[in-house]
């Protein structure tokens, strides 16, 4: 996993906030569909990407839709016993528990990418790790009551150009605007 590249990816609205409850304080299909499209993307159809999140994001997620499919799902908590997962989970008690774990032969031959989700605690580790390269950010033009915030971008990401699939300009839904965007660390 040393030469694993990370990739951060969120919504972030105005006052830089990302949930409200443990969920979603707004909705924007469209901009969840682009979230799994990001998460899901492999060049090889023989590999599968690795979503990396906290507990609270996890169980933010509908319990229809956890775990996440077609993603290795890694659940940091620094209490697992505390808690019931699905087997097909990776648990860990830490972003290095979880590096160690993806790092095992018979699952790191089969990742292509990480995707850090969330929530706050993982972004911000994440960001200041040797091995974050990107984060995609979907900024909701709006300003949201929120509970739980994206930490600061470090200086030390620029924004960059949108990958060709990713559409540079402003989309809206449900009378809602919102733009993606790329940063990557210099």
């Amino acid at each position: 996993m040393k030469n694993m590249r990370l990739n951060l990816i969120a919504a972030v609205c105005d006052n830089m906030g990302i949930g409200k409850n443990g969920d979603l304080p707004w909705r924007l299909k469209k901009e969840l569909k682009y979230f799994s499209a990001q998460t899901k993307k492999v060049n090889n159809p023989e590999k599968k990407n690795v979503i990396i999140m906290g507990r609270k994001t996890y169980f933010g997620v509908p319990e229809s839709k956890r775990p996440l499919p077609d993603r290795f799902n890694v659940i940091l908590t620094s209490e697992p016993e505390k808690y019931e997962f699905p087997s097909e989970v990776i648990v860990a008690k830490s972003m290095e528990d979880a590096f160690l774990k993806l790092d095992e032969p018979k699952i790191k031959d089969q990742i292509e990418n990480v995707w850090i989700v969330g929530g706050h605690s993982v972004y911000k580790e994440a960001m200041e790790s040797p091995m974050c390269h990107r984060i995609y950010i979907t900024r909701v033009m709006s300003t949201f009551d929120c509970d739980a915030f994206f930490p600061t971008i470090p200086d030390n990401f620029n924004r960059i150009k949108n990958d060709e699939d990713i559409p540079e300009e402003v989309q809206e839904e449900n009378g809602i605007k919102y733009q993606y965007q790329i940063y990557e660390k210099v």
